[in-house]
């Protein structure tokens, strides 16, 4: 379905884009046809309004392009074409008449503005249209092609001629004077640029800065120059009104203190020289060289002065050096016609007048610096905002990269992390060149650029200036793009080195003193962002991950559960619930530690982890007890994992270090399998049904795989008689057995007695429960506690054995069979028919993942 709506947009945007030329094409017909035998009056006056409204649209559109498309200029040239065409025949009736002239003023006019291209399509198409039109007139005829392109050929030959003579002659022209504005303009600029680097405005040549930030500078410098101008042109206007003088200029000198150059003059003097002037030159170099006011008058008619051109018709002039905080920074000259000095006072008012002239310089460089301050703020202030704003890894270095490239050009940009245990860099992102090449490469701590700015808590390489020759900025193996200017920049948080932020550019000096400390304060608030967003992340992994196993907790499986089993309702889809317990693991607990238990569970967890397919979910839901769910299987699939499981689960030989050495462990474990919508619809239903098919696994001997069944259901709600209430006869033999064991020694204890009972109590199950008894055998187990009692008992040793090995007393934090039967037989007002089930069905667990399993006293 895309495809088919891609391509019906795709046909779409063709046909829009070719309408245009598809109707001069058929409006070109039309006049061919009408050269052959006119049209009716309102086929024809048709076929011009069409003609003049594709035409006007297309010119307008035209007119209205910055820089026009090939497309749009043949649109145009085509439809023009053919107007003129269709008008010259009807004024003359055939195309040798006066009117064919404006053919050639039309090919032109093309060649002209149009794109090359654009117009030699529409001369071919000129020359085309004149042999079809001349074919149809002289149709009756029947003239051969060889003689109607013989007719043609001298209409043509000129075409051709004002094509290419328009093409030539106009479109040098036009560039030429594109090239001298262009050139003007750029002097202009210079100019501006040097006004504001004379006035300290710009601190830096602008070809070394950065897009951004030349921008910018060239904004406010703009701004600067041009109040400066004005203040200053305001007082020597002033000035030469006051003291009636003939000339007022301020000249600058540049930072080498070679040249002056006129900053700002006040004259009706026609031959002014533009400059520059060297700074010894006459009466500037007097001025210099004293460093106070030098005062001519009566000067000789022709008395030449550097800033005029041929002799000066002044009588009296005066130079006053210009001084900024001490330093000499121009000289303003005054001059005029009336052989008149300059008296104390006027000196002083042209003192006044440089005071003036310095302060709106001060002043001006002053706001310009603070707006420059205001706009690097506001820089820093949406790279904050939008660091704060990041929340992952990836959204962090994102947000950096973007700052960076706001502050000054980047043509390239890399986020390196720095692994401190294991002393490893990794380029985690990149931007621009080398992307597939660089991201992901891990390295070691070395001597380069990137390590040695980790290392020394500094920028590198000095000022930004790269040389790949002599330095290496990850290693001799993985470089970055070849660029002039490099800054590697630490990302540091309290001391502690999270990465590096790589920037480099094609232009030279792009990263000056100014954008460093720019970027080292973005630096600072990305390692910030980039702590506070691993922090995040450790913080939802202990939310939702299980601390010994990695799987998830309960907490999260819950969230899982629901969300799996929504899916599987939307989509009619089957899940399954495994739920997996681990055979005798409190006998593991009291007889190796729970160090010894906790590396069996994080095997479990192993296990199940690699067990498990992409889509299925795994957690530890408390304890030794595992939970995984499973999406689009059926009960079949469920048990094929869970045989998969519990078979690798007994094939595994733990090793851990136990309290009296190495210890070497084998276990096995239980499984209930539950499916929906069989087992239930709701995630209570389903884990419930999967926890009482686990416990009929228990009940049938361990180590097995049991799937849900209603058999199942009805069993755990209705244990067998031999589970709900024993025989008189086995009672009554529990409760002599359990006397004769008290009253056997004075070594005799209550312990033995209740494992005597207890053994009682398992002859007197059905062989269905305990098929690796006999009643005979049972009876001679419980009467031998009685005959010798003994003084210690041996721990049974864990095995990974099948099902058919009794259970150890106790066993999951339940009270065994034989205490349940002596606890029976003991209480008051019961009768021995009346004992407990063997088990219930649990509820769900409810107890932290992250504590270590529980186990009976």
């Amino acid at each position: 379905m895309a495809n088919l709506v891609l391509a019906v947009l795709t046909a779409r945007r063709i046909a829009r884009n070719a309408a245009p030329l598809a109707c001069a094409l058929a409006l070109g017909g039309l006049v061919v046809l009408d050269a052959a035998a006119p049209l009716p009056p309102l086929a024809a006056a048709t076929a011009l309004l069409v003609l003049l409204v594709a035409l006007v649209q297309r010119a307008r559109r035209r007119a209205a392009a910055i820089e026009a498309s090939a497309l749009l200029d043949l649109e145009v040239g085509a439809l023009l074409l053919v107007a003129t065409f269709a008008t010259v025949l009807r004024l003359d009736g055939s195309l040798d008449g006066d009117a064919h002239a404006a053919l050639y003023v039309v090919i032109a006019l093309v060649s002209a503005f149009a794109r090359p291209g654009a117009s030699l399509l529409v001369a071919i198409a000129a020359a085309a249209l004149e042999i079809a039109v001349r074919s149809a007139a002289a149709s009756r005829g029947a003239p051969s092609l060889l003689d109607v392109t013989r007719a043609a050929a001298p209409h043509i030959g000129f075409m051709a001629v004002f094509s290419l003579l328009n093409a030539t002659i106009l479109r040098a022209e036009l560039g030429r004077v594109r090239k001298a504005s262009h050139t003007r303009l750029q002097a202009e600029i210079e100019r501006l640029r040097d006004d504001a680097r004379s006035y300290r405005l710009l601190s830096a040549p602008a070809q070394a800065r950065g897009v951004a930030q030349k921008g910018d500078d060239e904004r406010l410098a703009r701004s600067g120059v041009e109040e400066i101008h004005q203040s200053v042109l305001f007082a020597l206007r002033l000035l030469r009104e006051s003291l009636e003088l003939y000339t007022a200029v301020l000249l600058w000198q540049n930072d080498a203190g070679t040249h002056l150059r006129i900053s700002e003059l006040a004259s009706d003097a026609p031959n002014l020289s533009e400059g520059p002037f060297l700074s010894g030159d006459g009466v500037f170099g007097a001025a210099i060289t004293q460093r106070a006011p030098v005062v001519l008058g009566g000067l000789k008619p022709g008395y030449k002065l550097p800033y005029y051109v041929g002799p000066s018709p002044v009588r009296a002039v005066c130079a006053l050096p210009v001084f900024e905080h001490g330093q000499l920074r121009g000289v303003l000259v005054v001059d005029r016609v009336e052989d008149r000095p300059f008296s104390p006072r006027e000196l002083e008012l042209i003192d006044e007048a440089c005071r003036y002239a310095v302060r709106a310089i001060q002043n001006e460089r002053v706001f310009v610096q603070l707006e420059r301050a205001k706009v690097e703020q506001g820089k820093l202030y949406r790279a904050a905002e939008g660091l704060g704003a990041a929340t992952t890894e990836a959204g962090v270095i994102e947000a950096g990269v973007t700052s960076a490239r706001e502050i000054t050009s980047v043509d390239f940009a890399a986020v390196t992390l720095y692994d401190e245990a294991q002393k490893v860099h990794e380029i985690r992102a990149v931007s621009g060149d080398g992307v597939a090449e660089l991201t992901g490469q891990r390295f070691r701590h070395n001597a380069g650029l990137v390590s040695m700015v980790l290392q020394n808590r500094h920028p590198l390489p000095y000022r930004g200036e790269y040389d790949e020759k002599r330095q290496i900025v990850f290693t001799r193996r993985v470089t970055p793009p070849s660029m002039p200017s490099i800054i590697v920049l630490p990302l540091v948080v309290h001391d502690r080195p999270l990465g590096t932020l790589v920037l480099g550019s094609r232009r030279r000096a792009a990263f000056t003193d100014s954008v460093r400390s720019t970027l080292e304060v973005l630096a600072s608030h990305m390692a910030v962002s980039l702590s506070n967003a691993r922090m995040v992340r450790r913080l939802e992994e202990l939310a939702t991950m299980d601390g010994l196993t990695g799987l998830l907790n309960k907490r999260a499986m819950l969230e899982v559960a629901d969300q799996k089993i929504t899916a599987a309702r939307r989509f009619s889809r089957r899940l399954s619930v495994l739920v997996t317990d681990i055979d005798h693991f409190k006998k593991v607990n009291d007889t190796y530690g729970h160090d010894v238990g906790d590396v069996i569970i994080k095997g479990l967890g192993d296990v199940l982890r690699r067990a498990k397919r992409t889509t299925d979910a795994v957690a530890r839901f408390g304890g030794e007890e595992f939970v995984v769910i499973c999406e689009e299987t059926d009960a079949r699939g469920a048990m094929l994992l869970a045989e998969r499981v519990r078979e690798e689960l007994g094939r595994t030989t733990f090793h851990a270090a136990g309290s009296n050495g190495p210890v070497q462990c084998q276990v096995t474990c239980s499984i209930g399998i539950a499916t929906y919508p069989e087992a239930g619809s709701t995630w209570e239903e389903l884990f419930k049904a999967a926890d009482e098919s686990l416990y009929v696994s228990k009940r049938s001997g361990r180590n097995r795989s049991t799937a849900w069944s209603p058999a199942v259901r009805s069993n755990s709600a209705h244990p067998p008689a031999a589970e709900a209430g024993a025989p008189a006869k086995h009672a009554a033999e529990a409760t002599g057995a359990a006397k004769q064991a008290a009253e056997a020694g004075a070594t005799a204890t209550a312990r033995h007695a209740a494992e005597a009972a207890a053994t009682a109590r398992h002859a007197a199950a059905p062989a269905t429960a305990r098929p690796a008894a006999t009643a005979a055998a049972a009876r001679a187990a419980a009467a031998k506690p009685a005959a010798g009692a003994p003084t210690a008992q041996r721990r049974p040793a864990v095995t990974g054995g099948t099902g058919g090995a009794p259970a150890a007393p106790g066993q999951d934090g339940a009270p065994s069979a034989g205490r349940r039967a002596a606890a029976a037989a003991q209480a008051p007002g019961k009768a021995p028919g009346e004992a407990e089930p063997r088990s219930k069905p649990r509820r769900p667990p409810d107890v932290d993942p992250t504590s270590k399993p529980k186990t009976a006293a």
